[in-house]
């Protein structure tokens, strides 16, 4: 059973330049919510019951954002404004299951997540990067799924262009499962074009094994001098561990650069306007 999630926060956000310069990417509203509240509602649906969130003293701004009760109470004092209830109300239900640790430093997503190391408390656990939104299907719920059957980690597979494998994390496939899934050999970091195994693409949402910490307190720094959570993975793969690639349903919206961020907008803008 999965109980806890861990959502990186503390990268500077340096593609979403100037608003970053004075905001957190994550709180940037989308369609009128910020997008961070998107992958928390995620993880609420999928039957998460903590959350950890890895921030820098920089990104204080989403800590506060979740305690701000005297300004709620300031405000709701003058006038009782339904939707501030609404919205009042909402942030104290995320409060009871957020926990804060800190990634000062920008050492890569495999530093973010050895942070919270003595938080976990099970075998596994959920990580979503939030850059990455999967709207029309909960990945999470359909990865849990999919873990609970096979009792191995599972991590989210998209099919990409051929022509644009390069720019992505590259999945190398040992055996198909079925048609949305399949066993991981290796999963190579941007592949050469010609070279590289399958056009199936790494994309933010991973279940992993709680021993991936003793791969990450061990690693040594990798591209761009991080520590990258893939190299961890490839030591757990070529030690035996079995990773499932999962081929989601969903549509997938990438809010980690200006140009997704006004896509993702449209997008959800749409679909909302549909269900009503």
């Amino acid at each position: 059973m999965i109980r806890q999630a861990i959502i990186p926060l503390a990268g500077l956000g340096t593609r979403l330049l100037p608003l970053t310069s004075v905001f957190a990417k994550e709180l940037l509203p989308i369609n009128g919510k910020p997008g961070l509240e998107y992958i928390i509602d995620e993880c609420i649906e999928a039957g998460i019951k903590e959350i950890i969130f890895i921030i820098s003293k920089k990104k204080e701004i989403i800590k506060k954002y979740f305690n701000n009760d005297n300004l709620y109470k300031r405000v709701l004092k003058k006038k009782k404004d339904k939707r501030i209830i609404k919205a009042y109300k909402k942030i104290q239900k995320y409060k009871k299951i957020i926990k804060f640790v800190y990634q000062n430093s920008p050492k890569g997503t495999g530093d973010a997540v050895l942070k919270t190391k003595k938080y976990i408390k099970d075998n596994f656990f959920l990580m979503l990067l939030p850059d990455d939104l999967i709207i029309k299907r909960n990945c999470s719920k359909d990865m849990i799924a999919i873990h609970n059957k096979k009792k191995c980690s599972v991590m989210a597979s998209m099919k990409v262009n051929k022509k644009t494998v390069n720019r992505w994390g590259i999945y190398s496939k040992k055996t198909l499962i079925n048609k949305n899934n399949f066993f991981i050999k290796d999963v190579i970091e941007k592949p050469n074009i010609n070279s590289a195994p399958s056009n199936h693409a790494v994309i933010g949402r991973y279940i992993l094994p709680k021993k991936i910490f003793t791969k990450l307190k061990s690693q040594k720094k990798g591209k761009g001098g991080e520590i990258h959570i893939t190299d961890a993975i490839r030591k757990l793969i070529f030690d035996g561990d079995k990773f499932i690639g999962h081929t989601f349903k969903g549509k997938y919206l990438d809010c980690g650069t200006m140009n997704g961020y006004i896509n993702s907008t449209r997008e959800i803008a749409k679909l909302w306007n549909y269900v009503l």
